[in-house]
């Protein structure tokens, strides 16, 4: 028994020794993994770091990357802005220079007043050669001018106080694109006049780069024409079909004063007639004098430049028609529109004989009033609703 006894303590020995040492083993290999954890953990946050920093660097090379091609894009409107300022007071200066030449050739001397007959007919040749170059300019061919505003038609009641309504008037072109508010990025366009009267929910939403200023905005040839909202002078050439901005010029001298003092918020008003684009605006040294300008549509740059005798006082609107400027006007408190100046590029129509047209039924002042020139009508937005007005014409003396 007493054998058998320390037989079975020895076995007893042995196995919780056994048990003792694998728990040993056990618990190194626990503090062993404990440890190797600690340390992945620890590489894991410092990788997480590491490319966390990375991310923030590569952010700030964003951000600084957009702020220097900013700049830039800043210095080249800076560097346009300067160009068109230096052609614009160049222009200015030859004008003026010009007129000078002019007062003095026909000074009169203190003693006597001599006619120099040469020299009279040399400046009717010049005259007359001037009006020649600006009618093959303009290509002009047109030989009709504004008689009466016979009717108006209320096609729709949409938008806000302000805005613009447009239809492309080169080809056979249909769509009908609404600019609604004096401010915005959105055209709806509408297939015909008769989707746009419908419904707005059938309209095709067209998002431009810019802002527009104003309403004075033109479609011509497939594309949008607008002032840009931000800017002194820049204008917008945006394809309706492709959905981009092609082109962008500064128009010199305007942007500082509205040509309409009862609609102060448009800056520039471009109009399209049978002759093509056109900008109408104000310079701080036109003496309140609206200023027209022949623009190229298709190299987005000026033919020539007008200073018109049309004052921009009591004016709410202007449209062009076979090259002639006329000029809508109104009073302050909201009366019957009507059109008292008239400014003739061509020089045909005689100003003295031309007498006010006055708008039909309306009282109050139009926020935009364009010719269609395939149509001869006048296409205007009159608080909050879009109007037609029929046109009566007349053969030019």
């Amino acid at each position: 028994e007493t054998m058998a006894a320390l037989q079975l303590r020895f076995l007893l020995v042995s196995f919780f020794t056994n048990i003792l040492g694998e728990a040993q083993y056990i618990m190194q290999d626990a503090a062993l993994m404990h440890y190797i954890d600690r340390r992945f953990l620890s590489l894991e946050n410092r990788l997480e770091k590491c490319n966390q920093d990375i991310m923030d660097y590569v952010q700030e090379f964003r951000d600084f990357s957009r702020r220097m091609l900013s700049r830039l894009d800043g210095v080249n409107v800076y560097k346009a802005e300067l160009k068109n300022e230096v052609d614009h007071l160049l222009t200015r200066v030859e004008r003026a220079q010009r007129d000078i030449d002019y007062f003095e050739s026909v000074k009169e001397s203190d003693s006597c007043v001599e006619v120099d007959e040469d020299l009279v007919e040399q400046q009717l040749i010049e005259e007359a050669e001037s009006k020649r170059k600006i009618k093959l300019m303009l290509n002009a061919s047109c030989d009709h001018m504004l008689a009466g505003i016979k009717s108006l038609k209320i096609v729709k009641k949409a938008g806000d106080m302000h805005g613009s309504w447009l239809k492309d008037p080169s080809k056979d072109y249909q769509k009908i694109y609404f600019l609604n508010g004096p401010k915005s990025k959105i055209v709806l366009e509408f297939a015909n006049i008769r989707m746009f009267t419908e419904s707005i929910k059938t309209a095709r939403r067209l998002t431009l780069p810019f802002p527009w200023q104003g309403t004075g905005h033109a479609v011509y040839n497939g594309f949008l024409f607008y002032h840009r909202h931000g800017s002194l002078n820049e204008i917008i050439k945006y394809n309706l079909q492709k959905r981009n901005m092609t082109d962008q010029m500064l128009l010199p001298g305007a942007g500082q004063t509205s040509p309409y003092e009862l609609y102060p918020s448009a800056k520039i008003d471009l109009a399209v007639d049978e002759l093509g684009l056109w900008a109408i605006h104000a310079e701080p040294d036109s003496g309140g004098k609206l200023v027209l300008t022949k623009i190229n549509h298709a190299t987005m740059t000026v033919e020539n430049t007008w200073d018109t005798s049309c004052e921009s006082k009591n004016a709410e609107a202007a449209f062009l028609m076979c090259g002639a400027l006329y000029v809508v006007y109104n009073s302050p408190s909201g009366g019957t529109s009507r059109t008292e100046c008239v400014y003739d590029v061509l020089d045909t129509i005689n100003i003295y004989e031309f007498t006010a047209l006055h708008f039909p039924k309306r009282q109050g002042i139009h926020s935009m009033i364009h010719y269609n020139p395939r149509e001869k009508q006048l296409f205007a937005w009159y608080n909050g609703s879009q109007i037609i007005y029929k046109l009566v014409t007349k053969q030019r003396n």
